[in-house]
């Protein structure tokens, strides 16, 4: 991307370097009323001959800054109070699943496998089998889709109902950054594996007389690209640079979120949120990164990757997060014969992948228009949007991208723009900088709050979409359940 950039601002009669990719400010007013419910008359998107995949139920634990009220908890602590929570909220007898799939990125290794380990936890029988996997901030979103055959793209929970192999899956994610692996240095590594093996005295204090102070430094975790060794915030400073997105834009998006995660808090609308009775500490039944601002208070706050003259800080990122997550997929088939009413079919989805470096973080750009393609739907078609925050400056470069005709005929392949998505649709009740981000959970999370969504405001079409580490993305489109 960088060397079309380049060529592109060489081409361009301004003499600002990014005056071309400055799109025209798009407005991003905090909305804080609810659109009033309305029945749509659009198509429905089943397939004659597929079946119907529908969500049945979907939950989470709060979401909590890391180092807060779990932080003495594992990884699994946090999927089993997830399960144990689906469990109660919907009935489901424990051996009535499957199987179960959840999603994580920075994996505990005494429970590699956490989706197992927190299913036996959660009291589901021991045969049913379970997986895990990773992908980065989109794992949950895999956990969901996995493994789908016939004419739709490959994910595990779909992919078992549609190829007829399962009837009920529960998918989820889970993710605690309170208590992340910290490895020794290598070098430390290597002698303490050698000690393990040394058979005599003289060997073994031959290679504890080998260590030295430079081998005991730590080897810290860091949410950075392996391929470019450059961190996320980096990267999204470097995004938001690109496009024109400035700190205002940016602070006033962040500002935003707050404000309706707070509203929709308040107002009792993220009915996805379970309480959990935290072992020696008290029951926890909100988020607690919820936290509007004010501009002015924002604006004090210094850049938190590129210095001093980025424009990415702590206020319009999304937070280290601690929280899991958990939804019921079955077939349209299964769970009316089961008594229960779906939330919204899961309809058609992809995973896109772009380069690394210039653009990591526009997932979205690329997976919304593929997705619409295949659900044959356009960007008008779509009642509710709801998008991962990363950053502030990651969302608004996004949409910028949609917007620019530019983009979307060099990168996209595209005659025209995609569009962006109308404000007055877009992640109404927050998003991921201000609800948090376990990084495993977030897709759950997704999911569901379009299915609400929908439910609420009579819509008939929503979609997801999301940006992962990797330069990796996901769109989903799902569909309400006729009420």
């Amino acid at each position: 991307m960088a060397s079309m950039l380049l060529s592109t601002l060489r081409s361009c009669p301004v003499t600002h370097s990014y005056q071309c990719l400055i799109y025209p400010f798009l407005s991003i007013s905090v909305r804080l009323s609810v659109p009033s419910v309305q029945t749509k008359s659009k198509k429905s998107l089943a397939r004659p001959g597929m079946k119907n995949i529908v969500l049945v139920e979907g939950v989470r634990t709060p979401f909590l800054l890391s180092g807060t009220t779990y932080a003495d908890l594992m990884p699994h602590d946090l999927a089993r109070a997830a399960l144990q929570g689906l469990l109660n909220k919907t009935g489901l007898p424990k051996d009535a699943v499957d199987y179960i799939i959840y999603g994580t990125v920075i994996q505990e290794v005494k429970t590699s496998n956490v989706a197992r380990e927190a299913a036996l936890g959660a009291g589901f029988s021991d045969k049913i089998p379970a997986h895990t996997v990773t992908m980065a901030c989109i794992s949950s979103n895999q956990a969901m889709t996995s493994g789908m055959s016939g004419k739709t793209i490959s994910t595990p929970s779909v992919g078992l109902i549609a190829a007829g192999q399962c009837d009920a899956i529960v998918a989820g994610g889970v993710e605690f950054m309170s208590d992340v692996p910290i490895r020794h240095s290598r070098k430390m590594r290597k002698t303490m594996l050698s000690l393990n093996k040394a058979k005599t005295l003289g060997a073994k204090l031959g290679l504890i007389g080998s260590i030295r102070m430079a081998h005991l430094a730590p080897e810290l975790p860091a949410v950075a690209e392996f391929s470019t060794a450059e961190t996320m915030g980096h990267s999204a400073d470097r995004l938001a640079a690109a496009f024109g997105v400035t700190r205002l834009e940016q602070d006033e998006f962040a500002l935003r979120s707050h404000t309706l995660a707070k509203k929709a808090q308040d107002a009792g609308l993220l009915q996805d949120v379970i309480s959990f009775k935290v072992p020696g500490r008290d029951i926890v039944s909100k988020d607690n990164g919820i936290r509007p601002s004010s501009m002015e208070q924002m604006g004090k706050l210094k850049a938190a990757f590129i210095k001093p003259h980025g424009t990415v800080t702590a206020a319009n990122s999304s937070f280290l997060t601690d929280g899991a997550s958990a939804v019921l997929i079955m077939s349209e088939e299964k769970a009316l014969a089961m008594g229960y009413k779906p939330k919204a079919y899961l309809r058609d989805f992809v995973y896109v992948s772009q380069d690394p470096k210039d653009q990591l973080l526009l997932g979205p750009t690329y997976g919304t228009p593929k997705v619409l393609e295949r659900a044959g739907l356009t960007m008008n078609d779509i009642d509710v949007f709801e998008f991962h925050e990363a950053f502030a400056g990651q969302i608004m470069a996004n949409l910028k991208a949609m917007d620019s005709d530019w983009f979307g005929q060099t990168y996209l392949g595209r005659k025209s723009k995609v569009g962006a998505p109308p404000m007055e649709k877009f992640n109404l009740w927050g998003g991921s900088l201000s609800l948090g981000h376990p990084f495993g959970a977030t897709g759950c999370r997704l999911v569901t709050t379009v299915a609400h969504r929908l439910q609420k405001e009579g819509g008939q079409y929503g979609l997801v979409a999301a940006c992962a580490a990797g330069g990796q993305g996901h769109a989903m489109v799902i569909e309400a359940y006729p009420q």
